[in-house]
């Protein structure tokens, strides 16, 4: 095996978090809390799971949902009850004793859910349009319903349901939040022209779109300062049934007021998740260029491409989600070029160990 000694292994900073190598473990959607108890995380096998990944830089958790309603899949953890953050305690301190650095994602999914799901509420959008997707719920696969638009006091609450998620993970012990505002989520669903059909001052004109997204992140950057705050955005891609007639001019417009408020980072989506890179409407190279703080680039990279998006000056530190599922030791594996395991995508979402602590570290496949 031979080693490297590119960037991509060496420390750096993200805002307020020094982080001991450039590569980022991306929020993943396990499913694994415990859902009966009220989406508590904290089990053994979810500190477990932790703690195997925490050679990362800095880890992103999962998903976790704001409030009971921004909830879109089954045994997703939340971060609004005191329970939950008692829950998250022992994963964040497991990740800190073994070196690493971990961000709670606060998330709200918006219209992409089921009643099902939400303890029997109607869906919330920024307007009444049904998504063309499916959820799944105990019941099996169910259309998701058309959401009920929110009001001007909704949406100051729903504000106000990012903060106080931000404060809880700071309680909980994260060093920091990652703002969700990705994949056809609620954030996402108010910067979109498909999904946002305002005629108020959420709705309409780029700069009325951008004004939820902004309201969340300068709630949040005064609960925990800006330094703690990133974001995840995903211009181009189309999931959850997302679309825009203009993705340049309205994720333009929020990197330059992203920009003026200094906060940590950016965490780009580039091209679809999980899917194509070269997906137009959207020039990342010159959002690495607008945004002065930390570029966390992701989606589809190898070994080969972030060692190059790192020494070329295109991202600050790059984000691995599916390899970081099957080797959790992947810092490892990525600076020695050693082999590296394959994802069984059927246990992704599935209760229980398998497929999500019993993949072979480097020296248990040796």
């Amino acid at each position: 095996m031979t080693t490297d000694a590119s960037k991509l292994f060496q420390p750096t900073r993200i805002g307020d978090i020094e982080i001991a190598n450039r590569i980022v473990m991306a929020p993943l959607t396990r499913s694994r809390a415990d859902e009966a108890a009220g989406d508590i995380p904290g089990s053994p096998m979810n500190i477990e799971y932790y703690r195997q990944r925490s050679n990362a830089g800095l880890i992103i958790s999962e998903g976790t949902q704001v409030s009971p309603i921004g909830k879109g899949y089954m045994a997703t953890p939340g971060i609004y009850s005191d329970a939950q953050v008692e829950g998250w305690k022992p994963i964040t301190q497991a990740v800190h004793e073994a070196g690493s650095k971990i961000v709670a994602q606060i998330w709200h999914v918006g219209r992409i859910t089921h009643p099902e799901l939400t303890g029997g509420a109607q869906p919330i959008g920024p307007s009444a349009i049904k998504p063309n997707i499916v959820a799944y719920t105990r019941s099996g696969k169910v259309e998701a319903p058309e959401p009920r638009e929110l009001s001007l006091a909704d949406i100051k609450q729903v504000v106000d349901e990012y903060r106080r998620g931000a404060a809880n993970a700071i309680r909980a012990g994260f060093d920091g939040v990652e703002i969700h505002g990705a994949n056809g989520y609620l954030i996402d669903q108010f910067m979109r022209d498909g999904a946002n059909r305002r005629t108020d001052e959420y709705g309409g004109s780029v700069e009325n779109r951008a004004r939820f997204a902004l309201e969340v992140v300068d709630a949040v950057a005064a609960e925990i300062g800006a330094g703690r705050v990133g974001i995840r955005l995903s211009p181009v891609t189309p999931s959850n049934d997302i679309t825009d007639s203009n993705p340049q001019a309205v994720f333009g417009y929020l990197v330059e007021e992203l920009n003026k408020r200094g906060i940590a980072f950016i965490h780009f989506v580039e091209g679809a998740t999980g899917g194509a890179r070269d997906l137009p409407g959207f020039d990342f190279a010159w959002a690495r260029k607008a945004f002065k703080g930390a570029y966390i680039a992701n989606n589809g990279y190898t070994r080969d491409m972030a060692i190059e998006a790192v020494e070329s000056g295109h991202a600050d530190a790059v984000a691995f989600g599916r390899l970081f599922i099957a080797n959790p030791d992947l810092v490892q594996r990525l600076k020695f070029n050693a082999r590296l395991n394959v994802p069984n995508p059927q246990t992704f979402y599935s209760p229980g160990p398998v497929g999500y602590i019993d993949y072979p570290a480097l020296d248990q496949a040796a």
